[in-house]
């Protein structure tokens, strides 16, 4: 049986179902298949203003301004469903504005505006209960959290550090401000890394959070509005100059290394392996390879209808808070990765195959051989690239 998928743009590509090896035993379970994962979205008619995304388990946790924040069943992609989430607006602030997320444990934790820093119990997703709270004096724009510290981004109160070792009793312990307008956070090691608009990217050393201290940065000469820090870089989303790709190896000598022009306005920032995705306003979403920091280059992208706010990716899927447009979830990407789903017997070795021609004399090539304890299984063919005939059939065989 031939199941055929259009993707964006009019990409077309197959994935074959695979067949039983002659001798299969009529106890299995199924007969293996091989299906590609389509793209999700949330919600499906009703509008809500989606400003950041993170994601735990099978959940994505959406901040949607003044709506608040939602968590989203994110299981089957093509099929999200809202489960539960906390309407902010509730703590008694009359302009409040959920507008970013982060999520630790059985908390997330909302950067709502005008409200400070909130925090949600969601440990039962259908039943979120806000169980903190701490003023922030400045508009709360990001949150980032590590160890019993959330570090929100504040806008003109620049960063603000809680300790939130107890969820119900936040208590700011410390913070910096460098003058500018603090919009996002992102914290590794000793170290807070602030995208601070016109002052560009601010690094802020939180190894005593109750003095914090500012050891560099780098001007990124537009407006700086997201960040993310992998190994020795900073990834700076500048909503004038897109993304900035900033050697923080040294943090009191910060350098610029390389960086692309989106020739949008980008917003945020996650890295996943060798790639960015930078969420870049009207532009969409923009996939640059930054495998070598002083030469990138986009290898993809997609257009995702509303304004691209913000972006993160979870286990090769790639999800993005599109304002009015809501949460939009892409397991695949013409031209960087194709995700099929693989159904076969639990605890069987099964090997997955794919060809580009089935007229060729040996058409099928081994593309992974395991034996996992569960299904369905998720595969990310990382080889899939835009051509003439951008077509590969895919098959799953068990002994």
């Amino acid at each position: 049986m031939l199941a055929r998928t259009r993707l964006r743009r009019g990409v077309w590509l197959a994935a074959l179902a695979g067949c039983l090896a002659a001798g299969l035993a009529a106890t299995h379970a199924a007969q293996p298949s091989v299906q590609p994962l389509l793209e999700g979205k949330w919600p499906n008619g009703t509008r809500v203003l989606a400003l950041d995304v993170k994601v735990a388990g099978n959940y994505a946790y959406v901040a949607h301004a003044f709506n608040g924040f939602s968590v989203i069943d994110v299981s089957d992609t093509a099929n999200c469903v809202r489960v539960g989430g906390y309407y902010t607006w509730l703590t008694g602030y009359a302009r409040e504005i959920a507008s970013g997320v982060a999520v630790a444990g059985n908390y997330a934790f909302v950067a709502d505006g005008p409200a400070g820093l909130l925090v949600i119990d969601v440990s039962n997703p259908t039943t979120c209960v806000r169980v903190g709270t701490n003023d922030t004096t400045g508009f709360a724009s990001g949150v980032a959290v590590a160890g019993n510290y959330a570090f929100v981004a504040a806008r003109s109160a620049g960063l603000q550090v809680f300790d939130v070792s107890d969820p119900t009793n936040c208590v700011r312990v410390g913070g910096y401000n460098a003058g500018g307008q603090a919009f996002g956070v992102a914290v590794a090691g000793n170290y807070a890394f602030v995208a601070d608009y016109t002052n560009g990217l601010q690094v802020i050393d939180v190894s005593n959070t109750t003095n914090c201290v500012q050891v560099g940065g780098y001007d990124t000469s537009g407006n700086a509005l997201g960040v993310a820090v992998a190994g020795n870089y900073a990834y700076v989303a500048d909503d004038t100059n897109g993304l900035q790709v900033i050697d923080v190896s040294n943090p009191t000598n910060c350098m610029r290394v390389g960086g692309y022009d989106t020739s949008g306005s980008a917003r945020s920032v996650a890295v996943s392996g060798n790639y960015a995705y930078v969420a870049d306003g009207a532009a969409g979403l923009q996939v640059i390879d930054v495998s070598n920091p002083a030469n990138c280059v986009r290898v993809g992208g997609y257009n995702t209808s509303g304004t691209a706010y913000g972006v993160t990716v979870v286990a090769d899927r790639i999800y993005v808070a599109t304002g009015v447009e809501g949460l939009l979830v892409l397991p695949t990407l013409p031209n960087v990765q194709f995700t099929v789903r693989v159904e076969a017997t639990p605890g069987v070795p099964f090997t997955l195959e794919a060809a580009t021609d089935l007229r060729a004399p040996i058409p099928w090539s081994p593309l992974l051989t395991t034996n996992v304890p569960a299904m369905p299984f998720d595969f990310v063919d990382f080889d899939v690239k835009l051509t003439n005939k951008p077509q590969k059939f895919y098959r799953v065989r068990q002994p």
